[in-house]
């Protein structure tokens, strides 16, 4: 089967993702015919994106998260009022995703959560199946945790996620863990999608304590704290445009940008993990065994779901900011190491090799079937 992939390219979840899944469908001798990325100014799409996607990669302009004056927290107005003012370059980059459909004639459209690949095969309708992916779409189980106290977000990111799946054949919600049934019937619930790189690491306990900033204003409270906490190590990563491969500000605190061999290395050899609530990092750290204070980037609703989540499962400690001596002292209680299902996270390509087994049997047919529960065992 060919696949063409469409990607939200905020920060750098989805783009794992699909990594993952394209190393997964070449195993399986199936096709990327194409990879559409969207873009935002404030971001660069990391270059081992490009090493590891054997596809050819198209770039689009595509709606993105307006930041405070801080680099922080989510300005949700402008974020709005942004985009739509944008109608016009959103337009052309539709166009420019059909094109490369017509060209490519894929049997699938993978969407990885971004918001034009939804709206496009709403507009569009193109002949081929559309799947979308990503832990977002776990929202419509009902044991789903929603974060209380901020209904309009609440709002917002439903409706966010909709739009992103319009007229979807099959929802592939992942998950930190196994769910209960459920009579959604194209609602498929799956492991989270890891690197075949990172189940292979064989994880110790160093001496440091790791950092991911997916905006670069936490930065300020990364150093703060390095430098009042001098006998504490860290390693940092960001994706701060036009800014040097590696720097030590402070003697106990070095700054990378984001290398995806480099973080997983340190991802194994870290005392623990401080990071914004992104999915994917925080499925890595559990499955490493590796304990999270998770800080949920402010005005975005998404981020304050999966840390509930994350934390439901096990993952560690929820922060409102870099509080590196709060995770220290969270590991020093004795708190019980990740004990992560890593059965169900190793299931993934068992559950999806049944979906393209179905699939080429009757491509034109969606699927109503769970396959979960086809593994009891899980």
């Amino acid at each position: 089967m060919k696949f063409l992939f469409i990607i939200q390219g905020e920060g750098r979840g989805h783009m794992t993702q699909a990594i993952s899944m394209t190393q997964m469908l070449g195993e399986m001798g199936h096709e990327v015919c194409a990879v559409c990325i969207g873009k935002s100014q404030r971001r660069e799409i990391p270059e081992f994106v490009s090493r590891n996607i054997h596809a050819p990669i198209y770039l689009f302009d595509s709606p993105n998260f307006v930041t405070d004056k801080s680099q922080k927290s989510i300005n949700l107005s402008k974020t709005i009022w942004g985009n739509l003012l944008k109608f016009k370059t959103f337009k052309k980059s539709l166009e420019q995703i059909d094109q490369l459909v017509k060209k490519h004639q894929p049997d699938v459209i993978l969407n990885f959560y971004d918001i034009l690949g939804g709206i496009y095969n709403a507009l569009y309708r193109p002949e081929c199946q559309f799947w979308v992916i990503g832990h977002q779409y776990l929202i419509h189980h009902p044991e789903f945790p929603f974060a209380p106290g901020q209904p309009l977000q609440k709002l917002l990111f439903k409706i966010n996620t909709h739009i992103t799946s319009l007229g979807a054949d099959l929802l592939l919600a992942l998950s930190f863990r196994p769910m209960p049934a459920h009579q959604i019937h194209n609602l498929h619930v799956l492991p989270p999608l890891l690197r075949k790189e990172v189940r292979n690491l064989n994880p110790t306990q160093g001496d440091f304590f790791l950092a991911y900033m997916v905006n670069p204003g936490y930065a300020e409270e990364v150093i703060s704290e390095a430098k009042n906490n001098p006998e504490i190590q860290i390693e940092a990563f960001w994706d701060k445009k036009d800014e040097p491969i590696s720097q030590k500000p402070l003697p106990n605190l070095t700054i990378h940008m984001v290398d995806d061999k480099l973080f997983l290395e340190k991802m194994a050899t870290c005392k623990g993990l401080l990071s914004t609530a992104g999915f994917e990092s925080v499925c890595e750290a559990l499955y490493l065994g590796k304990q999270v204070l998770m800080v949920p980037v402010k005005g975005q609703y998404e981020q304050a779901c999966n840390a509930i989540d994350a934390q439901i499962s096990g993952a560690g400690l929820i922060g409102e900011k870099f509080d590196f001596k709060k995770l220290d002292a969270y590991l020093k209680a004795g708190t019980p190491s990740t004990t992560t299902d890593k059965e169900w996270i190793d299931s993934f390509q068992f559950i999806f090799h049944d979906f393209l087994r179905h699939s080429l049997q009757n491509k034109k047919e969606v699927f109503l079937i769970d396959f979960t529960e086809e593994i009891p065992a899980l």
